[in-house]
């Protein structure tokens, strides 16, 4: 059994980009991650720019200027300014060739065809140089960023309307257990409705990953290892629900090790979610997660998350973990970590009743996991703790 360090550590290092690609619409790209450099067609902006509404002038020693026209944003015609003479001019819209500075408005005052300036302006004051954000043939972004509306936005200013980005991971998700019944049937004497499926399909296309399909099998080895053959040949990762254990009945980890998937770590010093496995098979991907649903839910955030990320190209991902105040008391049995599940607003964090890894009702309002590691035993009102904040 690995520490919660070790093991995120040990996702880190075995996982890799799927080396996959495609070419993708830049208006259907967000949270894609680009597989190659995007180099400027243009220079942004494409014209040297007014920052402000206000005043182009051609610079001279007087504080007085002839106004001759007007320029808005789009004009594209071109006034040849003289000096002491100005133009009125907008934000965003073209500055002459001949001008030299632009004053903002409310430093002026105008008088019919003439406008007197408050004092003297520097030279080329309030002019968005051409290519100020990027030359023509200059990198763009670099390889590897993840598309961000910001990003996506920034790509079409250029004029750019397709990128090539990384092929997000194919993903099966086989769930197991005699017990299971989808909601809507009859729930007979023993059996409970299956919610993990649900549950990590919801996750994983909130989170925009389309490519994903369920796979239900019982309670047999030969068709636990048929099913997982299966998936693991025709699927980038494998999730499985339940079965990972040490029970009669459980024929997940028997069935891994008989495909020849290379354990990289199983059971981790963790609560929720010790009988987490998670392992390669060449460049596939395999995690076998508790069948308990909070149990999974957590490992999911925790670590499957991360391999995700990794495998369409963002290596620097990693959930948002800030401090918080405490606005609760915790004793926890044993010396394993926990992941508590937590409301966190302005600074403060509530840690929520209910922490059973077969609870998902307390799950269902958190929005954050307060982490407390091995080495610590409680949690006091007011104590900072390190709050991880879930992508809900």
């Amino acid at each position: 059994m690995i520490s919660v360090e070790q093991a995120l550590l040990n996702v880190e290092n075995t996982v890799k980009p799927t080396g996959n690609s495609e070419h993708i619409k830049v208006s259907l790209a967000l949270g894609y991650t680009l597989f190659e450099d995007v180099i400027s067609p243009i220079h942004m902006p494409p014209f040297r720019q007014s920052a402000m509404d206000g005043y182009a002038l051609c610079l001279h020693d007087n504080l007085s200027y002839n106004i001759i026209g007007e320029v808005k944003a789009g004009d594209s015609h071109h006034t040849n300014l003289k000096k002491g003479e100005a133009v009125r001019i907008f934000t965003g819209a073209p500055v002459p060739d001949s001008a030299n500075a632009v004053i903002m408005q409310e430093k002026t005052k105008r008088t019919n065809n003439d406008v007197t300036i408050a004092s003297q302006v520097s030279l080329n004051a309030n002019i968005r140089p051409l290519g100020e954000q990027v030359g023509k043939g200059q990198l763009a972004l670099k390889r590897g960023t993840l598309l961000t509306p910001a990003t996506i936005a920034f790509l079409a200013s250029l004029g750019i309307t397709e990128v090539k980005v990384y092929s997000k991971p194919s993903i099966a998700i086989v769930v197991t257990g005699n017990e299971l019944v989808s909601a809507g049937q009859v729930l007979n004497y023993g059996q409970i409705y299956e919610s993990n499926a649900v549950m990590l399909t919801s996750a994983l296309k909130g989170l925009g990953y389309e490519k994903v399909s369920v796979y239900k099998v019982d309670d047999n080895y030969n068709n636990t290892l048929n099913i997982l053959d299966q998936v693991i040949s025709n699927h980038d990762m494998v999730l499985v629900s339940g079965g990972i254990s040490v029970g009669d009945y459980d024929f997940v980890g028997k069935a891994l090790n008989d495909l020849e998937v290379t354990e990289v770590f199983y059971k981790v010093k963790q609560k929720p979610g010790k009988p987490l496995f998670f392992g390669t098979r060449k460049t596939k991907v395999v995690f076998a997660l508790p069948g308990n649903p909070a149990a999974a839910l957590s490992c999911f955030y925790m670590y499957v998350l991360t391999a995700l990320q990794k495998m369409s190209g963002n290596l620097g991902f990693s959930l948002p973990k800030i401090k918080a105040s405490s606005q609760s008391h915790f004793v926890k049995n044993g010396d394993r970590a926990q992941f508590l599940k937590a409301v966190y607003k302005a600074g403060k964090v509530r840690i929520l009743e209910g922490q059973n890894s077969s609870m998902l009702h307390t799950f269902a309002i958190a929005n954050a996991i307060v982490y407390l590691p091995e080495t610590e035993g409680s949690i006091q009102e007011n104590d900072v703790v390190v709050v991880i904040l879930l992508p809900i």
